[in-house]
């Protein structure tokens, strides 16, 4: 049987909490892992972490999201103000035991929610060739390409969508 939006619970909690500190380290895992083709040493994930850090997904410019099925974090999305009327998606990701249910689902509409209640009229993201699920997702709902935005060596995709 499978879960239903309404038994996955989104909460809003710090990026540095023990279980999103959890779901972080694995989503880079598993970027570095499909970005080197091989499974990346400790040494490489902490390297990868630290080139991309969380301080700015924090109240009253960012938020942090966890999701909950059956009790055990699933999945995470932070998003961040970029400007007045511009808010950014980042560090989605939903754990493999938990893709198809819906998580990514949930926690992309709760992102676009919070955006929405601080003012945001756009949000955007960035996202790589390989992560097919990602950008299917994106577009799915209501993401179109845009052209590069930030100039992040490590996206080859940009997106937005009009929150208004």
């Amino acid at each position: 049987m499978g879960t239903s939006l309404a038994e996955i619970d989104v909460r809003h909690t710090a990026a540095d909490s023990p279980e999103a500190a959890e779901l972080l380290r694995e989503y880079v895992t598993e970027l570095v892992r499909r970005l080197q083709g091989s499974e990346p040493s400790s040494a490489e994930v902490d390297a990868a972490q630290a080139e991309q850090p969380n301080d700015d997904l924090t109240p009253p410019d960012g938020a942090f999201l966890l999701a909950y099925t059956a009790g055990r974090a699933a999945g995470c999305a932070g998003v961040r103000r970029l400007d007045t009327h511009t808010w950014e998606l980042k560090r989605m990701f939903v754990r493999p035991s938990s893709r198809g249910l819906g998580v990514g689902r949930r926690l992309l509409e709760v992102a676009e929610e919070h955006a929405r209640e601080s003012g945001a009229e756009t949000m955007v993201l960035d996202t790589r060739s390989d992560l097919i699920e990602a950008r299917t997702l994106y577009a799915a709902h209501g993401y179109v390409e845009v052209s590069d935005y930030n100039g992040s060596v490590y996206a080859d995709h940009w997106f937005a969508k009009l929150l208004t």
